[in-house]
């Protein structure tokens, strides 16, 4: 059946209504009526879902007799609502506030801030966040009311004696207006139909629509808060309970409507003037510039029909007492889609996967007997038992033939795994293994599949406080603003969300800077700051101080960084001192080889001429006179030469000079003789 939108607005209105409670009521009806055609009945089955409950509707097939229900979905939402907890509230303090920059004073931010974290502490507020995103994970949308109650606290007090100078020590009562938290069940919420949320500037109104205790009420007549008139206190409806499968009616309990929205002003006008007793405090003043006929109001309606209260907006921001977001954002609707929504077809499939196998256990186990009746005794009732023995007339195994169905078919344990896995898929559940990872489970998949939850989980924590987390402690600060503003004066102040990743998100980044860290040395000036980002991501009871010493060592003080400096100087000074004496040893091994080679060479010179001399007087006696100039100018200049050589490495032998050294050598290296062998 296709989803059918009733829009109270442009449909049959309440309008020619004579009683604001009327007007109310008749829009309540219609947004009840919108509900009820299209979401009652998923949000029933999605709580069935959750809890494991069986109902006959929720068969898959007529006859299907296991009522056996997976807790894949159960784990789902289990464990999407941990994530979004402990990425919320696992760091200690979950929100912040930061003063206006133009103020330099941060004392009276200090003492809202510190206000704040004691009442919620008091109140349980964290519990009754942690149930909105519960409701959200089933049902899709996450609504919370903000109520005001004025409570009265017991402190220590001293108060002076007159005429004694002295102080007496005691305690003093001290009444304070609180906030407090109420989750609302979506069964239990009205809203315009068209609306995409639930601001002024977004629908015409919304409203709680739940039954409550009795005495409740008139508890808060008797304080002047509802008007003083009879109440019903038998519920027929079982619609608004708690909890959906309860079918009795509840006793004591009575239908209470509040309405935060716009309604006529003249209903409005005409219901204070029947007010003899003046309960209701409208705050309508006259106001020129905004002569609308519709004014923001808060209505209370009991039973549908007696009008408990009923006054115009008392909030100075002019915001509804209602916060709500969506697990996931459904285009243009105010309800979201949870993680029941996500994985049910997936775990209709694997319910239904999982009952058939039971019912064929059922056929294949038990043992079955077929039997000739007409040769059974007369009102015979057999059945098959240990050691019961059936009578027959005639032969037995004639009578009676046991028979069986075949066997269950073992594709069904692969194929519940499979779908088990496909639950896991569609609801983005963190507690994936890789027995139910699809295809490869190396490395690389874990870590891509780990990524892609990270991701799904941290656009549901955006999501979560941008509509949800910082709307609600802008409205607790601005009623603190409002009724004690000794305390607390009116600011614009900015709340800052400590939302932080989750311990899956946290465990995978850990790992990767691990791996980062794993390529760095010691002396990097980056390792402080990823050792601190690592331990910032840790779970530990004194995360504080360890980040504290991280950061005290990174830090140098002026002293030490002169005695660094000046470690590092005498470290260079020494090391020029080395270089300088390396130099020297080096200038003076080189003179002396030099000198070694010079007179290690002039000796063999020496022997070269003597030979010069005798080869020049072997000529023989019937040479020419041209041949023996000839032989004798060759001899000549050859002994010039190397009498010149041998004078060179005489000098050059006699020399401590390295500078002058490297010149004679290079000057000798040129005019090296070589061996003469007799012939011009």
């Amino acid at each position: 059946m296709a989803a059918t939108i009733v829009d109270p607005i442009h449909s049959t209105t309440p309008a020619a209504t004579d009683s604001l409670e009327e007007w109310v009521m008749g829009y309540c009806d219609q947004w009840r009526d919108n509900y009820r055609t299209n979401y009652a009945k998923k949000h029933d089955e999605y709580y069935r879902l959750f809890r494991g409950i069986w109902a006959a509707e929720d068969r898959t097939r007529e006859t299907e007799r296991s009522r056996i229900i997976s807790p894949a979905l159960q784990q789902a939402v289990e464990s999407n609502v941990a994530e979004i907890e402990e990425a919320t509230f696992g760091r200690g303090k979950w929100f912040d506030i930061s003063d206006d920059k133009d103020d330099p004073d941060n004392e009276d931010v200090v003492q809202l801030r510190k206000m704040m974290h004691e009442d919620f502490g008091k109140l349980r507020t964290k519990q009754k966040i942690a149930e909105c995103i519960l409701n959200a994970a089933i049902f899709g949308t996450g609504i919370g009311e903000l109520v005001l109650d004025t409570i009265t606290e017991t402190v220590p007090a001293t108060q002076p004696i007159e005429g004694q100078g002295l102080n007496a020590v005691g305690v003093m009562d001290v009444e304070r207006t609180i906030t407090k938290l109420i989750p609302v069940m979506p069964r239990n919420f009205l809203c315009d139909s068209a609306a995409e949320g639930i601001e002024p500037d977004q629908a015409m109104g919304c409203a709680v629509d739940k039954d409550v205790p009795t005495f409740a009420i008139e508890q808060l007549q008797e304080q002047g808060i509802y008007r003083d008139v009879g109440l019903t206190t038998d519920v027929t409806d079982t619609e608004r309970q708690a909890d959906p499968e309860l079918s009795a009616p509840a006793k004591g309990q009575t239908r209470l409507t509040k309405y935060f929205g716009l309604v006529p002003r003249e209903l409005l006008e005409k219901a204070s003037e029947e007010d003899e007793d003046d309960v209701v405090d409208l705050g309508l003043e006259d106001d020129e510039e905004a002569p609308s006929s519709m004014v923001e109001a808060i209505v209370i309606i009991a039973d549908g029909t007696t009008l408990l209260k009923a006054e115009a907006n008392p909030n100075m921001m002019g915001d509804r007492n209602i916060v709500a977001f969506q697990w996931d954002k459904v285009p243009s609707r105010f309800q979201g889609r949870g993680v029941c929504e996500k994985g049910y077809n997936s775990q209709k499939a694997l319910d239904a996967e999982m009952r058939a196998r039971i019912d064929a256990l059922g056929l294949t186990v038990h043992p079955m007997m077929g039997m000739d009746a007409s040769r059974m005794p007369r009102g015979a009732r057999p059945t098959v038992a240990p050691g019961k023995i059936i009578l027959t007339n005639g032969d037995p195994r004639e009578v009676l033939h046991p028979f069986t169905f075949g066997q269950v078919g073992q594709i069904t344990f692969p194929q519940a795994q499979a779908l088990n896995s496909m639950v896991q898929q569609a609801t983005g559940a963190v507690d994936m293994t890789p027995s139910t990872l699809p295809g490869d489970t190396g490395a690389a998949t874990m870590s891509m599949s780990t990524g892609a939850i990270v991701k799904r989980h941290k656009r549901t924590q955006l999501n979560f406080e941008e509509s949800f987390l910082v709307p609600f402690i802008n409205k607790v600060a601005w009623r603190y603003m409002q009724y004690e503003p000794e305390k607390f004066p009116a600011k614009d102040y900015k709340f800052v969300v400590k939302g932080n990743l989750g311990i899956v998100a946290r465990e995978y980044e850990v790992a990767q800077l691990g791996q980062l860290l794993q390529t760095m040395g010691d002396d990097s000036p980056l390792k402080p700051l990823l050792l601190e980002a690592v331990v910032n991501h840790m779970n530990i009871s004194n995360r504080e101080e360890v980040i504290a010493a991280l950061k005290a060592g990174a830090e140098v003080s002026p002293e030490a960084q002169e005695k660094q400096q000046a470690v590092e100087e005498a470290q260079m000074r020494f090391q020029n001192s080395q270089s300088e004496a390396l130099e020297g040893q080096a200038a003076e091994s080189k003179a002396r080889a030099l000198k070694y080679k010079a007179e290690t060479l002039a000796v063999p010179v020496e022997l070269e001429i003597d030979q010069i001399k005798a080869i020049a007087a072997t000529l023989p006696p019937d040479a020419t006179k041209e041949a023996f100039e000839r032989r004798l100018a060759v001899t000549d200049r050859m002994l010039t030469e190397k009498k010149l050589s041998i004078d060179e490495m005489r000098k050059l032998s006699s020399s401590n000079q390295p500078g002058e050294s490297n010149e004679l050598l290079n000057s000798s290296n040129g005019t090296r003789p070589t061996a003469f062998t007799g012939r011009s």
